[in-house]
């Protein structure tokens, strides 16, 4: 039996989405999957494009794993956009002249962004929003630009509008309407978000028709307003909605819309024979969908046709819950009470920033739509209770107002919800989806995502999804083992209570009263990490050296060839010329290799065993200090110059990186810690990648949390806004400690922050506003740390009993010979092959 041949028009995210549940489908052995990509790369994430300019690459962003369409036998036509179809013949031919014949296609065209028509529009420095090169030609603008305006305030508008700010230039978001995002939110939603992006240094312009693009006095350009007013810049971003992409649809004679968009029927086939179209360039019951999650819902239907299972489109729900700058933004249903017999209800926090709205039947009833800014803790349920058509209480007021008495904790509990519930919509998985997979021995959320990708795409349901998981594995009494390991019938965050309280400063006493055995790696160091959070216990001390590992016990990193690095804090950045002569002489004597690291730190590579006391005393006696990037603790403070020497700063951003510094130095937590203070929006310090991140503006601080770069990068988290140096360092002392207390074993701030209860809003509680009761507890317990640091390299040297260690052999001074290799007049480690070629040379001790 001959395979029936599939081809799909266009690789976006719709229409790579529409393979991925082709080739999972059980019927895929009988199908040759061909799709044609006019982009130069494969599917990739454009919901999350700003991240592009957080540190994020196209591959990073790609949708598609390595070797998939290879393995899966899908045929990729790269650069190459269909040109012509012959619906008669069933023939789809591409612009390099490729003729595929098909037995079904699938038009997946997306949609192209809207630039208004308005005279200058094509003008240098006029871009969209859309793919990877506009992106790259986004970068390029602003490298000679300092000035960048958004036209449209929608949901893609201020999107871009973060793009800018990250790009470090001067942004301001330009929309036709009254208010921003007109279609999802109420004017009162909408005056809150004008105020809090206002506050990041966005500046907001409503009501606002530009006529003309013409040459700018001081930038690229000058935007001409209706109203006689005038804005000059140097980038002009269009971001004012989308139109589906129908050109190849109109010129072969399929069926359109009257304003556009391939017409489709339930089944979304087309007015062709054996012509499907799915996404954004298809357009059902007058609608056009401009969301992913609809056209992953039409792909499965296609999909489920095309193996031979009924299945129809029927619509798909538009609310929404983002992240916009930082800010929580959430839509659900209709938020603007169309039916004029609708009712209204609006809970509005002033000093907390917070909006909520909620709109239901006449009767009160039922659920219409909702409204939520500031805090979008309760979309989930919210979103549920409308969709399922769920009865509200009598008060429905309670579903928005402070929680404060539980009443409402029975209405949103996940045994409220129908198994038909769709807890996700990007992969339609339904609560009773989740309960069969955890009938099917799913266990953790992680298991949940593998088993059926709920959580995987735009990750908003998580939350939910989690609270039912939880809920069905108690239901089934599946306890999960917290322990921290077979020798503690305790978690991290007890084992450092019961030390702390008890005063336990030793791994003997802690495991003689609350453990068994002899402990292991994984108890021993955690313990030992506790202790120096606790009392700023040395790692060298006898019954401390065995709990850690070999950085720790040796005050340094080890390197592949087995000698160690050597980087002493340099706060802020900031390094006087004689210390880095100093430096340079320690490099020259020691024969060691020097690179500046990410961090703004300068690293001596190559140092062996018997010369680090040598090499700390050097640095000791020129002012430095051990900078403990061997240790789980505070790393760097990255710092651009700021208001001291920058045109554009707002303030001196140099020397809060090194009070930062100076005050957290030595602070050992669960993992490490990495800060960053820029003195402008234009982010050189890269603030917003970081633990603890500080942005000045002309209010004061902005503070960012618990972001981090490394293998799974997180953009950091808005906390406060408008600080005082007071008051930053107040924060800053609570969160710290109070992740130091709460976290799990090796575990970033970010993983901490997303796995508490209530997340970024239930932190801002227990740190702004002290709702726990333990501000001033956790202030003096880090200043405490701070008044008892001591540099670990001085504490060493002074101590011979220390310096013993750092020896390679016990009955002999030399040590364990090194081969090197020099390359661009430095050495570095000389590999297998090049050490028996004979080209290594022994780099002898110095000492």
């Amino acid at each position: 039996m001959s395979k029936q041949k599939i081809v799909v028009i266009g690789n976006g995210m719709v229409g790579h989405n529409f393979i991925e549940k082709l080739v999972a489908s059980e019927a895929y052995d009988n199908f040759e999957v061909h799709t044609f990509c006019e982009e130069p790369r494969v599917a990739y994430d454009r919901v999350y494009l700003s991240s592009y300019f957080s540190g994020k690459t196209a591959e990073d962003l790609s949708l598609v794993k390595p070797g998939f369409y290879e393995t899966n036998g899908v045929t990729v036509y790269l650069n190459d956009k269909a040109a012509d179809i012959d619906t008669e013949a069933k023939t789809v031919t591409s612009a390099a002249g490729v003729t595929i014949a098909y037995d079904k296609l699938i038009m997946a065209t997306g949609s192209y962004p809207f630039v208004p028509p308005i005279d200058g529009n094509d003008r240098d420095g006029c871009l969209v929003y859309r793919t990877i090169e506009d992106l790259d030609a986004m970068k390029e603008v602003a490298a000679r630009g300092k000035v960048g305006v958004v036209v449209g305030g929608g949901l893609l508008g201020l999107e871009a509008a973060k793009a800018l700010v990250d790009l470090g230039l001067e942004t301001h978001v330009v929309e036709f309407a009254p208010r921003l995002m007109p279609v999802q939110l109420d004017d009162g939603g909408s005056a809150l978000l004008k105020r809090k992006i206002e506050k990041l240094g966005v500046t907001v312009h409503t009501s606002k028709a530009t006529t003309k693009i013409i040459d700018g006095e001081h930038c690229l350009n000058k935007m001409v307003f209706a109203d006689g007013e005038e804005l000059e810049t140097d980038m002009i971003l269009f971001s004012a909605g989308i139109r589906p992409r129908d050109d190849l649809a109109k010129q072969v004679g399929l069926e359109l819309g009257p304003r556009g968009g391939i017409q489709i029927d339930d089944q979304c086939r087309t007015s062709a024979h054996d012509v499907f179209a799915i996404g954004e360039c298809a357009l059902h019951e007058g609608m056009i969908y401009g969301l992913v999650a609809p056209g992953y819902a039409m792909a499965q239907v296609v999909v489920n046709q095309l193996n031979a299972e009924p299945a129809s489109f029927t619509g798909a729900d538009m609310s929404t819950k983002l992240k916009l700058m930082g800010i929580d933004v959430a839509s659900i249903g209709d938020p603007h009470g169309t039916d004029e017999n609708a009712l209204s209800y609006v809970y509005e926090n002033g000093p907390e920033e917070i909006y909520k709205k909620i709109v239901v039947t006449p009767d009160g009833k039922k659920l219409l739509g909702a409204v939520l800014v500031g805090d979008a803790e309760d979309f989930g349920n919210l979103l549920q209770i409308m969709l399922n058509d769920m009865d509200l209480p009598e008060h429905p007021d309670m579903l928005i107002l402070p929680n404060r008495d539980g009443s409402a904790s029975s209405l949103f509990g996940p045994d409220a919800l129908p198994e038909t519930a769709q807890l996700c919509s990007c992969y339609a998985v339904s609560k009773g989806d989740v309960i069969s997979a955890v009938e099917g021995g799913c266990c953790t959320m992680a298991d949940i995502k593998a088993t059926t990708e709920a959580g995987t795409g735009c990750g908003g349901c998580v939350q939910l999804v989690t609270s039912v998981l939880n809920n069905e594995l108690e239901k089934r009494g599946v306890e999960v083992n917290t322990d921290i390991c077979e020798h503690f019938p305790h978690t991290r965050q007890e084992l450092y209570h019961i030390c702390q309280v008890e005063a336990i400063k030793d791994f003997d006493t802690l495991i003689s009263k609350y453990g068994k055995g002899c402990g292991c790696e994984v108890c021993k160091q955690a313990s030992g990490s506790i202790f120096a959070s606790l009392w700023n216990s040395f790692a060298l001390e006898p019954d401390k050296i065995a709990l850690q590992d070999t950085n720790d016990n040796y005050l340094g990193n080890m390197q592949k060839d087995g000698t160690y690095s050597v980087i002493p804090r340099v706060p802020g950045g900031e390094i006087t010329p004689q210390k880095l002569i100093v430096l340079g002489e320690v490099a020259t004597k020691y024969k060691l290799y020097t690179k500046v690291n990410g961090g703004q730190r300068i690293v001596l590579f190559g140092a062996q065993m018997n010369d680090l006391p040598s090499i700390w005393k050097e640095l000791i006696d020129a002012g430095f200090e051990s900078g403990q990037a061997y240790a789980k603790s505070l790393r760097t403070v990255k710092s651009c110059v700021g208001s001291t020497w920058c045109r554009f700063g707002l303030d001196d951003s140099v020397t809060m990186a090194i009070a930062l510094e100076n005050r957290y130095k030595g602070l050992r937590s669960p993992h490490k810690i990495k800060m960053g203070v820029s003195g402008c929006t234009r982010e050189c310090a890269e603030a917003q990648a970081k633990d603890i991140g500080l942005i000045s503006t002309e209010k004061g601080w902005n503070l960012y949390v618990c972001g981090n770069g490394g293998m799974k990068p997180r953009h950091a988290d808005l906390f406060a806004t408008e600080l005082t140096t007071e008051q930053v360092f107040k924060y800053v002392d609570r969160l710290l400690m109070f992740y130091i207390k709460t976290a799990d074993r090796l575990q970033r701030t970010a993983t901490w922050m997303d796995n508490l209860e209530g997340g970024l809003a239930y932190l801002q509680e227990v740190v702004i506003h002290d709702s726990l009761g333990l501000g001033d507890e956790l202030e003096a317990q880090m200043e405490g740390l701070h008044e008892t640091y001591k540099c670990d390299w001085k504490t060493a040297i002074e101590n011979p009993e220390f310096t013993k260690r750092f020896r390679s052999f016990v009955n002999v001074d030399t040590p364990a010979p090194q081969l090197f290799v020099q390359e661009r007049g430095q050495i570095r480690p000389a590999t297998e092959d090049e050490k028996l070629a004979g080209i290594a040379v022994e780099i002898k001790q110095i000492a």
